[in-house]
């Protein structure tokens, strides 16, 4: 596990440039393959699980991860299906904590699967 879910996410301010070029590239590779980097905008991936309940606990688990880190993804929550998108609304693109959310995302994942490292 990359050790991007150890880190803090921080707010960012208005005339940040977003993430773009090898910057970007650099931590998209060390969060891993299975986020996708859309248009150098947003991050996105999505969850698969067993059932309802278990997408929907995993959803709460981000929730309360989200709030605690002050970065809030785009959920959707479908039957056994869980899509997470990030981007950094003050700076219409990319930002450090994008990735950082990302990887504590995943965190919740193997611990809602019974695997947390």
């Amino acid at each position: 596990m990359t050790n991007l879910a150890q880190k803090k996410c921080v707010p960012c301010t208005v005339g940040t440039p977003p993430l773009k070029g090898e910057a970007l590239q650099k931590l998209a590779a060390e969060l891993g393959p299975s986020w996708s980097v859309v248009d150098e905008h947003h991050i996105e991936k999505e969850y698969s699980f067993k059932n309802f309940k278990t997408a929907l606990d995993f959803t709460c688990d981000v929730g309360k991860v989200a709030e605690e880190e002050g970065h809030h993804p785009d959920i959707l929550l479908r039957w056994g299906k869980v899509k997470i998108t990030l981007w950094t609304h003050k700076i219409n693109g990319l930002s450090e904590s994008d990735f950082f959310m990302a990887a504590k995302c995943d965190v919740c994942y193997l611990a809602r699967l019974g695997k947390a490292e």
